[in-house]
């Protein structure tokens, strides 16, 4: 079987429209609310709105589509809703309010390019299996099936569960300064980035029961690499480093892997 190429340039053109309109529509929110940061509230939504996307445009009834469709919202709606929640009654995040005051006269340009349509770009890639989905329709649920489904379930968890612990340690001002020890993050520091790349590789089992799959595990890859090597942790750990008390922390704790904790000297 081949690919059907010429589907696939008309989904791929198609979704890479609306999410050129999604983020600029953000891009002016942004500048109505002096907020670059609302970009993080944008990628969770948007690739949502690539699944959902490719849920109108498949002519043919898919069950594994709306599976993935589903997997895509409830997704993509907790975490804009827990980056909404962390953000309520917060200024604009520090890193792009840096960018804000480096960029000086070539803020707009440089934040449409770099932020918003840059984050559009890898969209488009990350949610990619959906768009591989359908392309095959029709293909027949097989073990691949399961397993990724119920890998993307207890990413999810996972996810919301250590999620849920941190946004109550934060928000106790006895806890400031401190570092969250318990439950998931005893064993990971980055629990829910765990969780985060679980259910990408969750999706991208489900796709390896089409043909040519294996072509969808670019998006599992993709943000794996964001997390693990450039946006994510990285980012996040060179602010946290500063903390003594959580560079004790890191000694003992792995960075991404749950595993017991290295027993103190």
């Amino acid at each position: 079987m081949d690919i059907p190429t010429f589907d696939l340039i008309f989904f791929l053109l198609t979704v890479t429209s609306v999410i050129f309109v999604y983020v600029t529509l953000w891009f002016v929110i942004s500048l109505m609310l002096r907020r670059n940061d609302v970009a993080d509230l944008a990628w969770g939504l948007g690739i949502a709105l690539i699944a959902m996307t490719m849920l109108v445009l498949v002519t043919i009834p898919s069950l594994r589509m709306e599976m993935l469709s589903a997997m895509a919202f409830i997704w993509g709606v907790r975490l804009t809703t827990h980056i909404y929640l962390r953000f309520t009654n917060k200024g604009e995040d520090k890193r792009y309010a840096a960018w804000r005051s480096a960029w000086g006269h070539w803020f707009m340009p440089r934040s449409y390019a770099q932020i918003f349509l840059l984050q559009g770009a890898l969209m488009v890639v990350v949610a990619y299996p959906f768009v591989h989905a359908g392309l095959y329709p029709e293909a027949a649920f097989t073990m691949f099936d399961v397993v990724g489904v119920l890998l993307w379930t207890v990413g999810l968890i996972l996810e919301t569960w250590s999620d849920r612990d941190l946004r109550r340690f934060t928000a106790n001002p006895a806890n400031a300064g401190k570092v969250l020890e318990r439950g998931l993050w005893r064993y990971s520091r980055h629990p829910n980035y765990f969780g985060e790349v679980l259910q990408w590789w969750g999706i991208g089992i489900v796709l390896l029961a089409v043909p040519y799959g294996y072509l969808a595990l670019v998006g599992p890859v993709t943000i794996t690499a964001l997390i693990l090597f450039v946006s994510g942790i990285p980012i996040l750990e060179t602010a946290l480093m500063k903390n003594p008390e959580y560079r004790v922390y890191a000694e003992r704790t792995s960075k991404f892997f749950p595993l017991p904790p290295k027993r103190r000297l």
